[in-house]
């Protein structure tokens, strides 16, 4: 089984679910999306990893766009070298729309994330020698005014069915590429991956996560992570 197959079996599992309200729109990048995230995966997913960041779930300026976890545009375009075809979800919000590669906006979690790599790794076969980045859940949900709403806000049976295809893509995924380590990236996803991963023997971490909605984050964030990773061993 490779990524490729991983990413099948996950959409495959998730075109089964509905989801109630507050709920009103869904974007899965995966499907409308899938030449750049197929790209990302054949070029930078060869084994093994050191480590692995796993995100939450798609931002609307970011993976939402590109197919790429906190795919910024400039990002994955200029730096990761991943342009492509991307399609649009089946029911969009207005001032939410899908252009891909054409969007103008910018993800401020994707463009801190990748700088910061970019910053310590120049180019991205030497990050990605060593490490990976993954999401948790690779649909971003919608209210009915276009507001995000996290996995966490979702109905409980609901979260719990996510929860249950997420957590068997990512044991899968984290098998195919070997790591010791997996990072969450925000306390969402490093929670999910330490209930997803229990029993495994892989050691979970987690750093702070990037956005701008976390007051934290806008005080220094690099500098907080690079601390952080330092005291849990991972050699960044």
């Amino acid at each position: 089984m490779d990524l490729l197959k991983v990413t099948d079996e996950l959409v495959a599992e998730l075109g089964r679910l509905h989801f109630a309200p507050p709920v009103a729109h869904v974007y899965n990048p995966l499907v409308y999306a899938r030449q750049p995230h197929e790209e990302y995966l054949r070029r930078y997913g060869n084994v093994p990893k050191e480590t692995v960041f796993v995100g939450m779930n798609p931002g609307p300026w970011g993976m939402a766009q590109t197919g790429v976890p906190f795919g910024e545009i400039s990002a994955v375009r200029d730096w990761l070298g991943i342009d492509g075809t991307v399609g649009r979800p089946a029911e969009e919000y207005p001032k939410k729309l899908v252009t891909g590669f054409a969007c103008r906006r910018s993800e401020v979690s994707g463009r801190r994330l990748w700088g910061l790599i970019r910053s310590r790794y120049g180019t991205p076969e030497r990050f990605f020698d060593r490490f990976f980045v993954l999401n948790y859940c690779p649909l971003l949900f919608l209210d009915t005014d276009g507001r995000n709403l996290t996995p966490d806000k979702l109905r409980s049976a609901e979260r719990d069915t996510l929860n249950a295809a997420c957590d068997r893509a990512l044991r899968r995924q984290v098998e195919l590429l070997r790591p010791s380590c997996v990072i969450g990236v925000g306390n969402f996803a490093a929670d999910q991956v330490v209930r997803a991963l229990a029993g495994s023997g892989i050691r979970v971490g987690r750093i702070l996560h990037p956005s701008p909605a976390n007051p934290a984050a806008n005080r220094g964030w690099e500098d907080v992570v690079l601390r952080q990773l330092a005291e849990q061993g991972v050699a960044f």
